[in-house]
């Protein structure tokens, strides 16, 4: 079950109220997560008590973005083993509950087999829940050192691409803090631009039908101080027009064997506009959003979203006459078009940049080197 615990935000993000975070009151563990659903207008702490309630965060995008989806997956595995909850149901559940997003099921799968190893060897189910949660903190450091690392490397090749400095960079949906156990993925990039001097502009796809970029993208962006401006999704085409954009960063939710990237649906057409516009598009994700049983981008389940996202608005705050819940801005009965993600061919990808290093060309070669490489990291 989840309740909620209103706060105010003035002043407490990105550095004060943590967007993930384990507890342990007296009542019993639980996973407290920013409700991302509803920002800017207020910062509201969930709190989920069971595994089925952090199912319904992540389906709702209360919880979102591929690499925090992949911790907040293997501290739901957790829970499920501290609560008492069938381990290996709650496994499959969180493990299906966004069904593109391959962090999710990389993140439930490490907190599943360190469960099932210890209870293998101890036979100590306390000792085994603790192993999930041990498994869980683990991802949630890496990722947030894995966060910084991606930074420096994108900066490094935006520097290289853009000698001149001064960068313009486009980015679409919310690729920061929020999404991340550290300070994000392609917004990580952007920032340490921006803290080097070297950021001229963050412009901000806002990024249909939910808004994250308008939402959260400019929410993050004005707390760090940035130079940020925000744009409709189909006014990109006239910025690249006008030579206002030097390079694109995006994030990723699964990147299949060949280099094909899902991202949030919007970001193929970024891509084709700055391939035609001579423009580096440039992807940013953790080595875990490489997935490679995908072989190719059209083995990639891309997840559908309900209609009522495309013709209802929800907003914060606002009273809802909709079914769905939100305002409707379309006549009732309307059939909608609501992909979650589109799928970006390696030919339109200039490079990934991963913690590992950087990818370019992109080939399924190169992938495979570079998965391999982290793979003899960590057994290092």
């Amino acid at each position: 079950m989840a309740d909620q615990d209103a706060r105010s935000g003035e002043g407490t993000r990105p550095t004060g109220m943590p967007v993930l975070r384990w507890e342990e009151p007296p009542e019993g563990p639980v996973l407290v997560l920013l409700d991302q659903t509803r920002l800017p207008a207020e910062e509201v702490e969930l709190v989920c008590t069971d595994p089925a309630a952090l199912v319904e965060a992540i389906r709702s995008l209360a919880v979102r973005g591929a690499p925090l989806l992949g911790i907040a997956g293997a501290y739901g595995v957790a829970l499920a083993a501290v609560r008492g909850f069938e381990v290996e149901e709650a496994a499959a559940a969180l493990a299906g509950a966004r069904p593109t997003a391959v962090n999710l099921a990389v993140g439930v799968r490490r907190a599943q087999a360190a469960h099932q190893e210890a209870l293998g060897r101890t036979g100590d189910a306390r000792q085994a829940a603790a192993a999930a949660l041990d498994a869980a903190r683990a991802l949630h450091r890496e990722d947030a050192r894995a966060s910084a690392r991606m930074a420096a490397h994108g900066l490094a090749l935006l520097d290289e691409l853009l000698p001149a400095g001064g960068h313009r960079v486009l980015t679409h949906c919310n690729t920061g803090s929020l999404v991340s156990g550290g300070e994000g993925t392609a917004f990580a990039v952007a920032l340490a631009a921006h803290r080097s001097g070297r950021l001229r502009r963050l412009w901000v796809d806002e990024t249909r039908p939910l808004l994250q970029g308008a939402r959260l993208t400019a929410y993050e962006a004005a707390r760090n101080d940035m130079a940020y401006t925000l744009l409709t999704d189909n006014a990109a085409g006239s910025l690249f027009a006008a030579g206002e954009v030097d390079a694109v960063l995006i994030g990723a939710d699964r990147i299949a064997a060949d280099g094909s990237v899902a991202n949030k649906v919007g970001s193929y057409q970024l891509a084709v506009l700055a391939r035609y516009h001579h423009v580096p598009f440039i992807v940013v994700a953790p080595v875990t959003t490489v997935d490679p049983d995908t072989p190719d981008g059209a083995s990639i389940e891309v997840e559908q979203r309900p209609g009522h996202e495309v013709t209802e608005v929800t907003a914060p705050q606002v009273p809802v006459a909709g079914a769905g819940g939100g305002i409707p801005v379309a006549p009732l009965g309307t059939q909608a078009y609501n992909p979650a993600f589109d799928v970006t061919p390696p030919e339109l990808v200039t490079a990934i940049v991963t913690e590992e290093g950087v990818v370019s060309p992109v080939t399924a070669d190169a992938l495979a080197v570079l998965c391999a490489r982290s793979r003899q990291v960590t057994i290092s």
